[in-house]
């Protein structure tokens, strides 16, 4: 803070900016290179609209019930056998994709088990569907 006189016997005082602009200066750089340059996420694919007929699709659609049951493509299956069905599924075709899909009232937990018993099993894409 710098003072000066304004005349015979007054002070004035007035603030000096510099000092303050040379701070924010520095916090300005300081946080545009901690900010991370690319943000990190899952990746995502984007579903593409088809020009042609539909397919029969052969996907794996994995339903968890309301009340914690599991079926496989509309058959009642238990989490336990679930592992080895699927293991014996993508061991023989490829690369296909397991949809997972969840009743309401559900928590996320009991989607990620599924979730893990899919990766487990060898599926390398997992699709998530809604109700």
């Amino acid at each position: 803070m710098g003072m000066s006189l304004a005349g015979p016997g007054r002070l004035k005082s007035d603030v000096n900016m510099t000092p303050m602009i040379d701070v924010l200066l520095v916090l300005i750089i300081i946080f545009m290179v901690i900010a991370p340059i690319s943000p990190k996420g899952l990746d995502a694919l984007i579903p593409q609209s088809s020009q042609g007929p539909a397919e029969p699709s052969d996907d794996l659609v994995i339903t968890v019930r309301s009340d914690k049951s599991l079926r496989l493509n509309r058959e009642p299956i238990s989490a336990e056998r679930l592992y080895d069905r699927l293991k014996g599924i993508l061991g023989t075709s490829g690369n296909r994709v397991v949809f997972i899909r969840g009743e309401a009232g559900l928590e996320f937990q009991q989607i990620a088990e599924v979730i893990d018993i899919a990766k487990g099993a060898g599926a390398g894409r997992i699709g998530l569907m809604g109700r």
